[in-house]
């Protein structure tokens, strides 16, 4: 089965590497200046011009309270009077990017992110959404995929079903870990059954899928209290869940500053987590989709796998890859055919940028012909966990083994490792090496070399 894992701490130990996560090939750390709103432009009419359907993500950057452990593009405020300027730009910039594509492209997947967007009011949600179906052709329930996180300190009843009239099927739910003391160490106090009201409503309003975020490696944390926090969440039900690894690098984000490291579990704290919620989730039937992810076996991310058809980008496993992602608000990424591109971070910025009618492109990345050959490579293994060389020949007409020559003694020495299964025809992730993909695709990441590997988290 596609879902079955090893456990290997010898190869994890040896394997365990700091790296991206491949969300995207190349990655967003490569994205640079010399990439504008005028290659957005261009790349919008290409999009036109072919009539290629739409993924939409929209992020709403405010939270009203700070989460320690964050890394998100976030603004925190109690303030919920500053959301009204940003959907004015927000509105702008929606205009501005749909008069550039046609009708008949349809919105097959919309997201909106943050950030808490439930921290918007009923009728700034009212507002947004009409918005967007106003400029953008959004296909009808029954086909689209329309989802949001959700904050369930942030919501009740009423606004699950606002957002189910506004045509949301799926919602995220952040828990991260129901234990009081570690609740308190990254100051989010939320209870079990705020989650369980949500999730119930979820189920009676009959949104099609709920995913659950974890978090591992958070303070105060221990193996014992985080297998709990497991149980409770596999009572729940969730159709997927997010198990995240956290990264603790207070040098790069300001809230991690308050999280005392000497609070942190041990690695082999956290290795012990991991390995009993892999064996807790898939002994209560979930999959494992690879890279933190896993899914009920009727979820259309298990069936996708199984049918080969899974793919990867700036959203995370998608089963609408094929979709051209436009990013809508303050830092938001877009995929555009071969264009990679993001707006400013800034919140200032951002606006200010807008108000003058201009769009809000900072930095991007035109793929050539390299990159879309070992995009290809990873968005197999990551995705497939194997790799065919006869594909990627025909696809990109080169001799497998002789492009890659230079990273031939590196698969060889994961095959001998028992990380993969090679020979001539391609390899095979093994059930040992599945934890460790990221390691697998850092063979073939064209610009790992040139990066401080400190920015990035560990596989595990």
């Amino acid at each position: 089965m596609l879902d079955d894992i090893r456990w290997d701490a010898d190869l994890i130990r040896r394997y365990d590497l700091a790296g991206p996560r491949y969300t995207s090939y190349p990655t967003a750390v490569q994205l640079h200046s010399e990439v504008g709103s005028f290659d957005l432009l261009h790349a919008l009419r290409e999009s036109r011009r072919a009539t290629r359907p739409l993924s939409l993500y929209v992020h709403v950057p405010f939270c009203a309270n700070i989460c320690y452990y964050c890394a998100c593009n976030k603004v925190i405020t109690k303030d919920r009077a500053r959301a009204q300027p940003y959907l004015q730009r927000l509105q702008q910039e929606i205009q501005l990017i749909a008069c550039h594509l046609a009708p008949e492209q349809r919105v097959e997947q919309l997201h909106f992110g943050g950030g808490t967007p439930t921290f918007l009011s009923h009728v700034e949600l009212r507002q947004l959404m009409a918005t967007l179906r106003q400029h953008f052709n959004l296909v009808d329930d029954a086909s689209g995929d329309f989802g949001i996180e959700i904050d369930p300190r942030e919501a009740d009843w009423s606004t699950m079903g606002l957002l189910r009239e506004l045509g949301f099927n799926r919602v995220s739910l952040g828990v991260q870990d129901l234990d009081p003391v570690v609740q308190r160490a990254v100051n989010r106090l939320q209870s079990l059954e705020q989650t369980r009201t949500l999730i119930e409503a979820a189920r009676t309003l009959q949104f099609r899928s709920v995913n659950l975020d974890l978090i591992y490696g958070l303070p105060k944390q221990t193996p014992e209290g985080f297998a709990r926090t497991v149980d409770e969440v596999i009572r729940l039900q969730p159709d997927r869940l997010s198990v995240f690894n956290y990264a603790h690098l207070p040098e790069r984000f300001m809230p991690q500053r308050r999280i005392d490291s000497s609070d942190l579990p041990a690695p082999a704290a956290k290795l012990e987590m991991l390995h009993a919620t892999i064996e807790q989730l898939t002994g209560a039937g979930y999959r494992y989709i690879g890279m933190d992810h896993f899914a009920l076996p009727d979820d259309e991310l298990a069936i996708a796998q199984e049918e080969g058809t899974l793919q990867r980008n700036f959203q995370g496993y998608t089963t609408h890859g094929h979709c051209d992602l436009i990013g809508l608000g303050v830092s938001a990424i877009s995929q555009i055919g071969d264009l990679y591109c993001q707006n400013s971070s800034d919140l200032n910025t951002y606006k200010e940028t807008l108000s003058s009618a201009q769009l809000a492109t900072q930095r991007g990345l035109l793929c050539n012909q390299d990159d879309r050959l070992r995009r290809a490579v990873i968005q197999q293994l990551i995705c497939h966990f194997e790799l065919s060389f006869e594909q990627i020949e025909r696809q990109f007409t080169i001799d497998f083994r002789g492009y890659f020559n230079a990273q031939w003694p590196q698969l060889q020495a994961m095959h001998r490792d028992g990380l993969i299964s090679l020979d001539r025809h391609g390899f095979k992730v093994l059930p040992a090496g599945r934890l460790l993909v990221r390691s697998v695709c850092m063979v073939f990441d064209g610009y790992l070399a040139q990066l401080d590997r400190q920015r990035f988290s560990r596989v595990i």
